[in-house]
């Protein structure tokens, strides 16, 4: 066989050769580009799903309930992030800062003492369904108070300095408490309102209260002014408001998170949530103002609330168009 024969047969055996390896290197390319396209949109997707998820984006389930879709609930976590980093503080400040400012104006100040001394004749200001009422309210309030600091401030105030079991023991407990005290608070707080609220109501002479403050003052201008004030001064009708108010607030907020029946959206959850502990920190700093002023800021008001009885020069300064009318209706009732 010539040489030209055999460069034609390896021609024919070489060139269809190369031309099958092309085709499938081609092939080949063509493939893996389809897959890393596949791979990209496949990573793309992924990125995607779970950016809606953080969005709070809502999905398809099976399960059944209150916003079943949701995986992650965006509101739930900002009203966390307010309560961590704002209310918690709050309430903090709220408890210390009102007990310091009235220590240091009673340290200042002192009482406000009966500028005529004890009478020793009492005058009946409260009946006892008044104090039962009153007692079991402020014992209530005060449990839910207590229980509530630790539920909001322990973690930071007791629990870096006690055993885990004791912080365990006591959170479970202070949880219990206040969930079980509540309803007693909210039937204490519906008979207060219900009947004490018409002797609430303001008067022009209540804002004089307000500018002199109440008389407690004594030095400058205003030491010895006792401004006129019916059966509650200015001071206890805003507390009475206050906690109407700010009651209804806690007591409608309480309902939403503790009762097992309700299924709600976990937006109003987190919004019960803000608004029970806003209402909370409003009424502990009433709640410390009151207890100041009822105690060691008024001499002889404590006794009011104790025995129902007042002193009658006690009665003269503090509510002294009460004291008048009882006097003139011919009301009045003494202690034997």
């Amino acid at each position: 066989m010539s040489m030209k024969s055999l460069r034609s047969l390896f021609a024919m055996l070489v060139i269809p050769l190369f031309f099958a390896m092309g085709l499938g290197l081609s092939t080949s390319a063509i493939a893996a580009d389809e897959q890393n396209s596949q791979q990209q949109a496949g990573k793309t997707s992924e990125a995607d799903l779970w950016r809606a998820v953080k969005a709070g984006d809502s999905g398809f389930t099976t399960a059944q309930g209150i916003e079943p879709g949701v995986l992650i609930n965006v509101v739930g976590n900002q009203g966390k992030d307010v309560r961590n980093e704002y209310l918690t503080p709050v309430m903090g400040i709220a408890v210390v800062g009102v007990f310091v400012a009235f220590l240091f104006f009673y340290l200042l100040n002192g009482p406000s003492k009966l500028s005529k001394g004890f009478s020793g004749k009492m005058v009946l200001r409260w009946s006892k369904a008044d104090l039962w009422i009153h007692w079991v309210l402020a014992s209530s309030c005060m449990v839910l108070i207590f229980t509530g600091l630790n539920i909001m401030l322990g973690k930071h105030v007791l629990q870096p300095y006690i055993g885990e079991g004791l912080w365990a023991s006591l959170i479970y407990g202070s949880k219990f408490i206040h969930d079980w005290v509540g309803p007693i608070f909210i039937v204490s707080w519906v008979l207060c309102v219900v009947k004490w609220m018409p002797m609430q109501t303001f008067k022009m002479y209540d804002l004089k209260w307000f500018l002199v403050v109440g008389g407690y003052i004594n030095f400058g201008p205003f030491k010895g002014q006792h401004p006129d004030s019916g059966f509650a001064n200015a001071g206890e009708k805003m507390w009475f408001w206050t906690l109407t108010i700010f009651g209804l607030f806690i007591a409608a907020s309480g309902l939403m998170l503790v009762l097992p029946g309700l299924e709600l959206p976990r937006e109003a959850s987190m919004a019960a949530l803000l608004i029970h502990a806003i209402s909370a920190i409003i009424i502990i700093a009433f709640t410390i103002v009151h207890i100041w002023m009822a105690t060691v800021l008024s001499e002889g008001g404590m006794e009011c609330m104790v025995s129902g009885y007042c002193d009658e020069n006690w009665a003269a300064q503090h509510h002294n168009v009460w004291y008048d009318e009882i006097k003139e209706n011919n009301s009045i009732v003494y202690k034997d």
